[in-house]
């Protein structure tokens, strides 16, 4: 149906909410309506999705799949609802039926399929993909719980289960014609055959049912409709075998069920355990396995090629290492089912598959014990021990120049297998994700395989999808931007550089402020509901939200903080803009010293929140259990955008973008995309602080560095230390003794007192410039001209000419 007016909308609803849940609008709670709401968008979703797949079928187009362990997409009513240019009409019909829009939005549960800027940055993909028109596609896991959900007890973060689907997800749709089977562990037999070619056969193995689960990627006021598909782990047969079998045997196959559906049971289960780290290889062998079978089953039946062309229809995007095991999984799909020689299976392998790298800390580039890979995948073992000969070989023979170079080339070295080296060297393309991230890897950490492969790299700066973080999140700028600029921006992103012309219009200016005060107006009765915390909507805003890690250096911040404090209760007459720090993380749960610092940030917003000598210049407000539909409240309304990785160590960052582009000021490090935002908007638009990465990688490589020297004679730097020791921001002396010793005994791995200084001196900077209210706000218009630039939409299009080689399929123009 095709809604022209709110009333029919209402009409909708009214049945929707009798048919399917047996209410009428009396009786509705916000729960009910967002089930309602969410049945009628889904219906109208349905017929597009099938005529796109239809169409994808008859052009036989090139298809890209992304496979991606995380998928950070958030809720998808509101989202899809204005993707389909519904938004409005159910905005004003949820209205005349008494509910608030926001509220009944807020009912859906963030699908717990991510952690951080990697899974957003996958969601953001499909988004652009899906919009721009591309036939992209997401291969994922459907896990039934997410990280976990966070909540602070004293300070200290407790996790608890995430258990996001217990109830119905309105989104998905079981595909169990399309379950494939997965195999792990058991023997693998090599036989050889008269013709001289070798068979293998595979006996006892674990048996797994991988069953997808499908959810609609709605592209933006067009009729794509892409897929995320979602594999689900059950075991074959289940009711069949325990129904005839009884005692031990039964409780056998109840413990052999639960092994099996644990593969899909969490988000990133813990790997400080052996237990831990051997389900997470049996989740990722599990996603490209059943991924892999699916792609090649979609290709056998909707191209009718031969499989020998099967890379001019198909390339697949690994996203991190993650799911790397896709390579050796499909030489053995070509080698042992499809009777492929191992030179034409290896060079389709390099021809389909392509490698994105998130990062340069070496504790993130994978690495797998040998005999874990042998005893769970044995077959694979053997694929990847032969690709490493293979390419140990080429190198001795053909560069003898590298031969010493062997131990950091080879996939198998030190009894490890290399996951990032196997990527490299199985994929025709590899890509950083900025360009300081990219010149890392070609000059620093791939040095040689760049040697060997200069073709191969390239960078492609991430991006986010600007309808949900402008167009969604902050409806009142967008509708500024759009009544100033026209509405082109929303499909043309670039075309917020317009905004350009206005950044010393009075005018526009005090409109821009409005909307800010608006938005930070909204935020501070957030806040309060959620915390009982009092902000001031006329302090500075100044945000640091992202995953709790020691290269993020959210100590950093919070150093300043305490330092800040440690200046009033010297100075309660000090003229100092308010501030409002605010923080939102995760720390994963084996991540001591990340914990932490969390129990700082949260102590130390308890000693200065309920000092009434500073109440009214300086807040810290920790909000818990930080996601996507947390970020959306947060990041209309942010001042400062605290992006103050350790230089070299973040790979790109997105909440950077995100905040540019609602006008908030970046302070941050020359690091990933901070230097291209400054190439941008140029350096007086935004506040740099600390070492180049140049620098960073200096110490690293030569020393020279002495934390204790600057604690010697920094005086602001040691009061704050031995706070931590002498219990003022803690129930105990001691308590943060861990922090202490990293910083002292460890050198400062991150540099945070090395930075200290010259962070100090950029905060300065922003009370200066936050005094002048047009200087600012002409900063913040600047910002958001210029954040068109990172636009998912300008990252795919790189992606699919200069990569995956597709074009948009266009040949429909009218919405959904």
């Amino acid at each position: 149906m095709n809604f022209q007016s709110a009333d029919q909308f209402v009409d909708a609803i009214v049945e929707k909410l009798k048919a399917a849940r047996r209410k009428t609008v009396e009786d509705a709670s916000n729960r009910d309506m967002f089930y309602a709401v969410s049945a009628i968008v889904k219906e109208r979703i349905n017929s597009a999705w099938v005529e796109t797949q239809t169409i994808y079928k008859q052009k036989k187009v090139r298809q890209i799949y992304y496979l991606s362990m995380e998928f950070l997409i958030g809720r998808l009513l509101e989202s899809n609802l204005l993707n389909c240019g519904l938004l409005d009409i159910c905005n004003e019909a949820l209205t005349a039926l008494g509910f608030q829009p926001k509220e009944v939005y807020a009912a859906e549960h963030d699908a717990g399929l991510g952690n951080g800027g990697l899974g957003r940055l996958a969601a953001c993909f499909l988004d652009s993909m899906a919009s721009l028109q591309f036939p992209g596609h997401g291969c994922g896991i459907r896990y039934r719980y997410g990280l976990f959900e966070q909540r602070i007890i004293q300070g200290n973060q407790i996790e608890l289960p995430d258990y996001w689907l217990k109830e119905e997800y309105p989104w998905e749709t079981r595909k169990d014609e399309e379950a494939v089977e997965v195999q792990f562990g058991g023997e693998v037999e090599m036989l050889t055959k008269i013709d001289g070619s070798l068979e293998f056969r595979y006996h006892n193995t674990d048996k797994v049912m991988a069953v997808p689960y499908d959810i609609a990627v709605v592209g933006y006021h067009n009729k794509t409709i892409n897929t995320l598909r979602l594999w689900s782990a059950e075991s074959p047969d289940f009711e069949q075998n325990i129904s005839s079998q009884g005692g031990a045997k039964y409780y056998h196959e109840l413990e052999h069920q639960h092994s099996i559906e644990q593969i899909s049971g969490f988000l990133y289960p813990d790997d400080s355990v052996y237990e831990g780290k051997l389900l997470r290889l049996k989740q990722q062998y599990f996603l490209v396995a059943a991924s892999l079978k699916s792609i090649l089953s979609s290709f056998k039946k909707n191209y009718r090629l031969p499989l020998t062309q099967l890379q001019e229809k198909v390339v697949v995007q690994i996203n991190d290492t993650h799911p790397s095991l896709a390579i050796p999984e499909f030489m053995r799909i070509l080698m042992d089912e499809e009777r492929f020689g191992w030179d034409d299976a290896w060079k389709m392998t390099q021809q389909v598959f392509a490698y994105t790298n998130h990062t340069t800390l070496s504790e993130a580039l994978e690495k797998w014990p040998v005999e874990m890979m042998k005893q769970l995948l044995p077959r694979i073992y053997m694929i990847i021990h032969e690709m490493n000969e293979r390419f140990c070989k080429n190198i001795w023979f053909d560069h003898p120049e590298l031969r010493d170079e062997l131990p950091g080339l080879a996939i198998i070295a030190d009894n490890q297998i290399h996951m990032a080296r196997m990527a490299v060297i199985g994929s025709f393309s590899v890509n950083g994700v900025a360009r300081i991230h990219t010149d890392i890897l070609k000059n620093q950490e791939m040095k040689h395989f760049y040697t060997l492969f200069p073709d191969r790299f390239r960078n492609k700066t991430n991006g986010i999808t600007h309808r949900r973080w402008l167009l969604q999140v902050n409806p009142r700028l967008a509708g500024l931007v759009s009544d100033t600029i026209g509405k082109k921006w929303v499909k043309q992103p670039s075309k917020l550089i317009s905004l350009l012309r206005y950044s010393k219009d009075a005018s526009f200016l005090n409109k821009i402020d409005d909307v800010k005060k608006h938005n930070k107006q909204l935020l501070s009765s957030f806040i309060y509901t959620k915390t009982g915390i009092m902000t001031d909507p006329a302090s500075i805003f100044d945000v640091q939200i992202k995953r709790l890690h020691e290269y993020k250096r959210q100590l950093l911040n919070i150093f300043h903080v305490i330092h800040l404090y440690n200046e009033l209760k010297d100075n309660p007459a000090m003229n100092v803009v308010p501030r409002t720090f605010i923080f939102g993380a995760k720390a994963a749960p084996s991540y001591h010293l990340a914990k932490e610092i969390i129990k700082l940030i949260n102590q130390t917003a308890f000693i200065i929140n309920n000092d009434k000598t500073i109440s009214e210049k300086l807040k810290v407000v920790f909000l818990e259990n930080y996601n996507v539909s947390l970020a959306e409240h947060i990041i209309p309304a942010a001042d400062i955008s605290e992006q103050i990785s350790t230089a070299s160590k973040e790979a790109s960052g997105t909440g950077n973008m995100k905040m540019m582009m609602n006008g908030a000021i970046t302070l941050g490090t020359l690091d990933g995309a901070n230097i291209e935002i400054k190439a941008l908007v140029g350096e007086k638009n935004m506040f740099i602080f600390g070492l180049t990465a140049e620098e960073v990688l200096y110490y690293y490589q030569h020393g020279g560095y002495v934390a204790r020297d600057i604690y010697e004679v920094d005086e602001r730097v040691r009061r704050i230390l031995d706070q931590l020791n002498d219990g003022a921001f803690g129930s105990q002396e001691m308590e943060f003794k861990d922090i202490y010793y990293n910083i002292l005994s460890h050198n400062d791995p991150y540099f945070v007192l090395k930075d200290f200084d010259s962070y100090i001196e950029a905060h300065e900077l922003v009370e200066q410039a936050y005094r002048d209210r047009n200087t600012w706000l002409s900063m913040s218009v600047t910002n958001i001209a210029y954040s068109g630039k990172f636009s998912s939409d300008r990252t795919i299009q790189e992606y699919a000419s200069e990569i995956w080689r597709v074009r948009p399929i266009k040949g429909w123009k009218f919405l959904i």
